[in-house]
């Protein structure tokens, strides 16, 4: 060959390579994962979903890629995120965290398959028309918020019998769930002798309003609703209930880890693996239609033991035994 022909020869490799490179990227299904979560405290929940996608024969990068889109409480961004999705026609959205990114999909779109993580009741939010048999083309997890709330009442009951006036505090912005909360709480604290009094919060300036409003009240513990804006400010929670001296029972762990008394919630590692596992199998040819919606079965209720000698607060032995884990 020719010292001429080598050259050229290279060259056009050089330039081939790259092209099929970028073709093999291109012909990869892309999914679109939304979640209410904050991204800097998150990369568990991404390997979670990647284990699920593993689980099924799909490996990001390699024969799927995920676009990851973390909200830290900013659901104003959800109808911008979802309109993209659908202009793009993405393989797959899935969506867990806030109730209102599976309805935005699920008005978007009726032929991209959704994958959602909801805290209500699928059928009630008009994503399915049966858990059994979702019928359409959405599917995923139902997280149980009101049985885990009224369950969790019940626990933080058991830690601070003497607390009877407890403050609630819903976030306004995460309407679903905050309308659950108002719905089923009062009902669960009035089975257990408890007085509720409800306290809103949308930004981390009103989060600090909130306490000081309940300090003023003289409101003997704090219950504060899941969602993903409150889980984000886990430390200003911590910080500010430790302050004001105010017991307060969460969702989720991380809020305890940054010095929270107790948590109690669904193991939101196991449902991005799962939620994982439902989109491989969406991308293998599956229907969400013949998907049945599941129903989370793993929970964690965590402790703080420190955080409760500072309140003063004698942890029985009972609870301690019951809970997954006991933080010193």
């Amino acid at each position: 060959m020719k010292r001429r022909e080598f050259i050229s020869l290279l060259a056009g490799a050089a330039v081939a390579w790259p092209l099929a490179a970028r073709a093999q990227q291109a012909a990869m299904p892309t999914v679109g994962l939304v979640s209410g979560r904050w991204a800097d405290a998150s990369a568990r929940h991404a390997a979670a979903f990647r284990k699920g996608l593993n689980e099924t024969g799909y490996v990001e990068g390699q024969n799927v890629m995920v676009e990851y889109h973390w909200l830290d409480g900013r659901y104003d961004r959800l109808p911008s995120l979802i309109a993209d999705f659908v202009s793009r026609r993405v393989a797959v959205i899935a969506t867990t965290g806030p109730t209102a990114a599976a309805q935005a999909a699920k008005a978007a779109t009726t032929t991209i398959p959704i994958v959602f993580g909801v805290g209500g009741d699928p059928v009630t939010l008009g994503l399915v028309a049966s858990l059994a048999r979702p019928g359409g083309n959405a599917t995923g997890i139902s997280f149980l918020t009101q049985e885990i709330a009224a369950k969790r009442l019940g626990l933080f009951h058991d830690l601070v019998p003497k607390a009877t006036r407890i403050a609630m505090l819903v976030n306004p912005a995460n309407r679903p769930i905050a309308e659950l909360m108002l719905r089923d709480i009062p009902e669960a604290a009035r089975a257990l002798g408890l007085q509720i009094q409800v306290v809103n919060a949308s930004t981390s300036r009103e989060i600090e309003a909130a306490f000081a409003t309940i300090a003023r009240d003289r409101a003997d513990a704090l219950f504060v609703a899941p969602d993903g804006f409150f889980n984000a400010r886990r430390v200003q929670f911590a910080t500010l209930a430790t302050h004001y001296r105010i017991p307060a029972a969460y969702g989720q762990r991380e809020v305890v880890e940054a010095g929270g008394l107790m948590s109690y919630g669904t193991d939101l590692l196991d449902n991005y693996r799962q939620l994982g596992v439902y989109t491989g199998q969406i991308l293998k040819g599956a229907k969400p239609a013949d998907l049945p919606v599941l129903q989370s079965t793993k929970f964690e209720f965590v402790i703080n033991a420190q955080t409760a000698r500072l309140l003063g607060i004698e942890v029985p032995n009972a609870l301690q035994l019951l809970a997954d884990e006991v933080i010193e």
